[in-house]
Parts: structure tokens; sequence; C-alpha cells
């Protein structure tokens, strides 16, 4: 399912205050919530989302003078994804100092009423992990917003789901153990995203790649997470960063030694 983006304009967003500090690339992404209490109404009503977006960024923006909602994006339970202040901003949620290391996800779930986030809210927080990795540089990290910060955010219930491995629902709780794999034979096409593409021999190099550590899904779809992954073994090995599973990086992934 591609990504369901809500963009600024669609949620009626007001303009920031001023010019956003520009982010290249960070580690990952940092997972949040609101920290108040959510109707649960917002789940049959996504007007209501919408709305709540709209109130966070004016508390932000008019109760803190910040210039501009504090998150990078934001995810609710009908699995639509708004545009914070987007890829490639610093966002202003993750306390000070650390917003330069992780983007900012909200998932629309507080410490009271609504505190459980939905299947497809969880979908939409990975939807959004997944553009601001293809859109903004992010890596491959996945922690929540209590790591590395004094607070109880993102709540029990969602920091437990990224402990986990932030699984997407319905699928594997985490990648398979891949078990002794011998070097296959190079299957004959390079591995690379866009479009993601499918098959054993994706799957395969996914569980070599987990097998030397890296974190990413073994589902078989080679994608911007793969992606990341590939190129971050790649600058490891002194290979060209292109993120293209070729020959080399292939073999590399069997017969380099492991650091």
């Amino acid at each position: 399912m591609a990504i369901d983006l809500v963009s600024r304009k669609d949620w009626g967003a007001r303009a920031p205050r001023g010019s956003y500090t520009t982010l290249t690339s960070t580690r990952g992404v940092k997972v949040h919530y609101t920290g108040g209490r959510v109707d649960p109404a917002i789940v049959n009503d996504h007007a209501k989302c919408v709305a709540m977006v709209k109130s966070i960024q004016n508390f932000h923006m008019d109760g803190n003078g910040w210039l501009d909602i504090a998150y990078s994006m934001v995810a609710c339970p009908h699995r639509k994804v708004f545009v914070g202040r987007g890829p490639g901003h610093l966002p202003a949620a993750n306390g000070p100092g650390l917003n330069s290391a992780h983007y900012a996800v909200l998932g629309l779930v507080g410490n009271s009423g609504l505190i459980e986030p939905s299947d497809e809210m969880l979908h939409g927080i990975l939807d959004a992990i997944e553009y601001l990795r293809d859109k903004g540089g992010a890596g491959t990290e996945i922690k929540g917003h209590r790591d590395g910060y004094s607070t109880d955010c993102p709540g029990d219930a969602l920091y437990a789901w990224v402990k986990k491995g932030a699984p997407r629902p319905g699928g594997q709780t985490g990648p398979p153990d891949p078990g002794p794999i011998e070097h296959p034979k190079f299957p004959g096409r390079p591995l690379k995203y866009p479009p993601v593409l499918r098959g054993d021999d994706v799957r395969t190099w996914q569980a070599q790649m987990a097998k030397r550590g890296f974190t990413l899904d073994v589902d078989g779809a080679y994608g911007a997470g793969s992606r990341d992954v590939c190129k971050e073994f790649q600058r490891e090995q002194r290979l060209d960063a292109d993120g293209v599973v070729g020959k080399i990086t292939w073999d590399a992934a069997w017969e380099a030694p492991l650091a």
C-alpha cells in the first residue's frame, strides 16, 4: 500500500514563522505520543484527527513559541500520514541536542482516552518512517522518545511495540533467524529501489544482512529500508554507496569479514 499522505495544505497547516534548519540525513526516527488525553472518537471520525493535528500545531506555535508543529510526520488511526515539518527539516520534539539525530513521528494516542495504537496507526507510523527514509535520508534506527530523554513518551503501548522492533501488524514479530546460509549464486539482477523489488533473492540477501547484524525486515521486498542497509554496508566495505545490490555487493555480503 502506498503512503496515504495528507499534505500541509490539505490539513490546513499554518505557515511556519521562519526558516527550518535543514537535515540531509539522520540515524533514524523517534516515535512519540501526545502526552495528553486523546478523544477515542477520532477512531470513527477522521475530521477529528485533522482538528487535533491543527490544535497541536497551534499549541506548539502559540503556547511554546516554536516556529511550527514540532513533529516531522503524524500518523492517525486511519493509516493517514500528516506532513508536519516534513523530511529534510529539523524537528523540535526529541529534546535539546537530540533533534538532529532523528526525525520525529507522532502517533495520535495519549496517556488517557485513546492509549492503544490501532494496527492502522502502526502501519501509518511505519509508512511515515519509510517516507522519511526515502525523502529525507533517515537511517534504520527506530527508537522511542524516552530513549535518551527523560519522558514517558511514547507511552507504554507504543514503546513496547518499538522495543519489539516495530513490526508490521499481521506480519512477523521480527526478522526470522535465517540459519546457516551458504553463499548462493548471484541471482542475475541488481536489487534496487524504487520500484520495490520482490523475490527469494531479495529475502536471501536480507537474511544475510540480518545475520551480519543489520536491522531490516526479512520480507522479500527490497524497499527503502533494504536500500538504506545496503548503502550502510557498502560504506562499511568501502564500495560505491549507491544502494544497489549488484554482484560485488552481493558477494561481499557473504565473503567480507564481519566487522
